[in-house]
């Protein structure tokens, strides 16, 4: 057993999005092994209920309060100290001073980070030993910026591209001093590598996994899809995800505005589905006859089971989408943008990937005409997540670093 120094920059509980989902299944492998301080963030009041249950998993926790409002205005310091502003906004002396005061009064054998903007937390003291450091990037937050950027008009194009460039400084001089830096797929994994060639010998891949036991069918499972106030006979498609991220805002207003129309020209009873936490008031101004959003749900489950589809038209995406693995796991056909599919190894025959508005139509119109062929490309689906996409085996990938001495390298 080890004694580890976990770092978070979101409440990893409950497993409602895909970084918690990620950071979740890290910290409950690691703490069957180890004994792990964890230091995070909650950044949303629903999140306060949870923290006991995340003590109960890990009793050396400390947690930070977290204001996005006060947050972002505290991050445009970065735009006088030249430092990206991800890492103002997560800025906190009071964590700063109790990772200090751990790392002083405990023989840290390793520090994890999660999300590069925590290794701010355990900088690079020239003439000090610190504990060897790994980082799971998970994906490359510089690539997301600089994409962001050509998807914006000016203030905010020149902001995000600004963000890019800075962040991408900061991703270079955390992975030179890592003995190795993870992210969650073997394109984003090459990405980097590009990006930072020094550091390509300490870069690997950890994929994402699903609670498959968890993500099943249940015959007895109700249809949230039926009841009084429910439409007869309707076809529901099914989009989740949280939707105080904009790459998911950006895909349901796409899908809406662009797809929908023409879909239901040849199937009127289709109705989509906006499953997920926080939708701003752009998402919840898309709800009509044929768009439901749901806000927060108890249970994403009953949504993926008794849809006709799930659809991924994620036109900004990196790494795995968790959303996909785990409607795949549930046996639903999904069909995803390129980019998406591409990210998981999977056929064509288990997720069917799209291209543009008519190749969504094309794509989604061909299933719902062939119901026989999409319940076999859900089965299909869910054998590949049970085969390649087990939690344990990925992250047994860690493991093996844990007690590694730190390669002799330059500060950064």
């Amino acid at each position: 057993m080890s004694n580890l120094l976990y770092l978070v920059h979101r409440l990893p509980f409950p497993p409602n999005k895909g970084d918690k989902v990620r950071s979740y299944h890290l910290l409950k492998h690691l703490t069957a092994r180890h004994r792990v301080f964890l230091g995070t963030f909650v950044d949303d009041p629903e999140d306060e209920a949870y923290i006991d249950t995340v003590r109960e998993m890990c009793p050396d926790l400390h947690v930070a309060r977290l204001r996005p409002s006060f947050a972002k205005l505290r991050s445009l310091a970065g735009l006088i100290t030249q430092q990206p502003l991800s890492l103002r906004y997560y800025k906190d002396a009071h964590l700063q001073a109790w990772v200090n005061q751990t790392l002083a009064e405990n023989a840290i054998d390793a520090t994890v980070i999660f999300s590069s903007v925590m290794a701010q937390y355990v900088p690079a003291t020239p003439g000090v030993s610190q504990p060897p450091m790994l980082v799971d990037f998970v994906d490359v937050d510089s690539t997301k910026w600089t994409q962001y950027a050509s998807t914006h008009r000016w203030p905010l194009s020149w902001l995000y591209r600004r963000e890019g460039e800075q962040l991408k400084v900061f991703e270079r001089a955390v992975a030179a001093r890592s003995i190795k830096s993870f992210f969650v797929t073997e394109n984003e994994t090459a990405l980097f590598q590009k990006m930072a060639p020094e550091c390509a010998e300490t870069v690997v891949a950890m994929s994402n996994g699903v609670d498959t036991d968890y993500f099943s069918s249940d015959p007895v499972r109700t249809s949230p899809f039926s009841g009084p106030t429910s439409k007869p006979e309707q076809i529901p498609v099914v989009f989740t995800g949280a939707m105080d991220y904009w790459p998911n805002i950006d895909a349901v207003t796409w899908f809406v505005r662009d797809i929908l129309p023409r879909l239901r020209q040849s199937w009127p009873q289709l109705r989509f589905y906006i499953v997920g936490r926080s939708p701003p008031q752009s998402v919840l101004a898309l709800a009509s006859d044929s768009v439901v959003v749901t806000g927060t749900v108890s249970d994403v489950r009953p949504y993926l089971q008794h849809a006709a589809l799930v659809v991924a038209p994620l036109r900004v995406a990196r790494g795995i989408q968790n959303k996909i693995l785990e409607a795949m796991a549930m046996g639903r056909p999904v069909v995803a943008s390129r980019s998406c599919a591409q990210a998981i190894d999977a056929s064509c025959d288990e997720l069917i990937c799209a291209s543009g508005v008519s190749g969504f139509v094309r794509e989604m119109d061909a299933l719902l005409k062939a119901p026989a062929r999409a319940a076999v490309v859900g089965q299909s689906a869910r054998l590949r997540v049970l085969e390649s996409y087990s939690w344990s085996a990925h992250l047994g990938g860690i493991d093996r670093y844990l007690g590694e001495t730190p390669p002799s390298r330059e500060t950064v």
